[in-house]
């Protein structure tokens, strides 16, 4: 009873030390999901390290995706001078390796826009870390990959010198352009020579790696609402009037997307301290019956802020 006693006694200061803890999570975006063997010996190598969790995994055949939540502490003392360690670090450069070396772009398709491999990393302050240091990750990240793996990397938000938006960065590189049949994204989709220089890496671009964009800002909610229409145009105009640019939410970015035969989904990422998913869910449900369309429930494709945290401290906790 006594030993039980001080077990438990010993997991409560453990848990209250890693509140205290600086943790920080990355989303990573890899253009593969019908792959199983390739999808899931990447999240094997997210899985290796028991200071790093995988939180989250999300795949979507239609889009030949994947997005990977991991979650780790980060150390930055700047008193001392020395660089900011995060075991994430390493763990993200092997997930990388193993995706290089198992998928070609020039083979890939799929409806959702990327520019490479590695389409995207966006790094995020969960608890006690601050904007500065996921940007600092966001960079040691893009120096990793851009000197090592000789990728180029364009970085956006925080992790950006100017805090330059991520859409601005797609645009220049003409990310939302489709260049199969108007509807999906199939092989490089970047010229050689790149349009803009990149923060890190080299000028040029490989077929079979592409480009990367990394970026660091707050967590937004991830929430797909299904419109029942293959009518792209129709729905693409439905998502502009849902964000800023259209008169509608200005915490809201979506990009409408063909998903299957009879559907066509506004992908969004929700800024939560400004506007809900039932407020972004009813506006889509208003404007699509103005045109006569039908709209399904939206679904969320990755946790809250609060859920990631619960996971990462309940797994870190159970590890012996």
């Amino acid at each position: 009873m006594e030993e039980h006693k001080h077990t438990d006694k010993e997991k409560a200061k453990a848990k209250l030390t890693m509140m205290k803890s600086k943790v920080i999570c990355c989303k990573l975006y890899i253009s593969e999901s019908q792959n199983a063997k390739v999808v899931d010996a990447i999240s094997r190598v997210g899985q290796k390290d028991p200071e790093v969790v995988l939180l989250s995994k999300f795949e979507d055949d239609h889009y030949n995706r994947v997005r990977y939540t991991l979650a780790s502490y980060i150390i930055n003392d700047s008193a001392t001078g020395k660089e900011a360690f995060s075991p994430m670090r390493r763990v993200l450069l092997e997930m990388i390796e193993v995706a290089f070396s198992s998928i070609n772009l020039e083979l890939h398709t799929g409806t959702h826009p990327r520019i490479g491999v590695i389409d995207d990393m966006s790094f995020h302050p969960l608890n006690q870390a601050t904007m500065e240091e996921a940007a600092q990750l966001a960079k040691m990240v893009a120096s990793d990959i851009g000197n090592c793996l000789q990728v180029p990397v364009f970085l956006y938000g925080v992790a950006h010198p100017t805090s330059k938006p991520v859409t601005a960065v797609r645009r220049e590189l003409g990310y939302y352009r489709p260049n199969d049949m108007g509807i999906q994204w199939t092989g490089q989709v970047l010229p050689d020579m790149l349009p803009m220089k990149p923060d890190e890496g080299p000028d040029h671009v490989s077929g079979e790696r592409g480009a990367i964009m990394i970026g660091a800002g707050p967590l937004p909610l991830s929430y797909n609402v299904p419109v029942l229409s293959k009518d792209i145009p129709t729905v693409r105009r439905i998502t502009r009037r849902v964000t800023g640019r259209g008169g509608g939410f200005p915490t809201v970015q979506a990009l409408a997307l063909s998903h299957g035969d009879d559907c066509t989904e506004i992908a969004c990422f929700i800024d939560p301290d400004h506007v809900s998913t039932d407020q972004v869910q009813r506006l889509v449900e208003q404007i699509a019956a103005e045109q006569g369309l039908e709209v399904d429930k939206g679904y969320y494709t990755d946790f809250t802020k609060d859920m990631m945290l619960d996971k990462y401290f309940n797994t870190m906790l159970a590890v012996d």
